[in-house]
């Protein structure tokens, strides 16, 4: 069974993954990172040549490759959850984790990001992750297995309850 970290970026998925690999001495797979090598340029290369319809199905094709295997880490990008398929693949071998943060939390973590381009295009960045996170927060909680917080608590600490609860997930199975 794999870890799936899931929620909006800045959430902490790429930083809690790393220590949740270093702990459990599974491999990390950082979904987009993936997307990234294969295509051989930025999310926000792919983006501006061919369109986010692109980028996902880019994303689903990874998703189907790395769901299939067992005892990783997996990051998956923040818009996973917009295609109901991505869900049901990770689900197959996966419990899934949903970070959350609060919006100001969010954008004082993202805001340097050059990774990624505007979702939305003609907001404000804080308007912006306040808008997807309204249209995302629902897929993401029906995805989910458990939701953690991480507004204040450290990288480490989310880890930790992350393995707890995955833990006590395998005594009931």
């Amino acid at each position: 069974m794999n870890i799936v970290l899931i929620g909006y970026r800045g959430t902490g998925k790429t930083a809690v993954g790393r220590v949740l690999a270093e702990r459990l001495g599974w491999p990390l797979v950082s979904l987009d990172a993936l997307i990234v090598e294969r295509a051989g340029r930025s999310i926000p290369e792919i983006v501006k040549a061919e369109g986010w319809e692109h980028f996902r199905d880019l994303e689903t094709e990874v998703i189907r490759e790395c769901a299939a295997k067992d005892r990783h880490i997996l990051d998956a990008g923040g818009g996973c959850v917009l295609r109901p398929e991505n869900v049901t693949a990770l689900r197959k071998n996966g419990l899934l984790f949903w970070l959350q943060a609060a919006v100001s939390t969010i954008a004082e973590r993202i805001q340097d990001d050059t990774q990624r381009p505007s979702l939305t295009g003609s907001k404000s960045f804080t308007e912006e992750i306040s808008d997807v996170l309204r249209e995302r927060n629902e897929k993401y909680r029906a995805a989910a297995d458990y939701a953690v917080n991480t507004d204040s608590l450290s990288v480490e600490a989310v880890a930790q309850r992350i393995i707890e609860l995955y833990r006590q997930h395998e005594q009931k199975t």
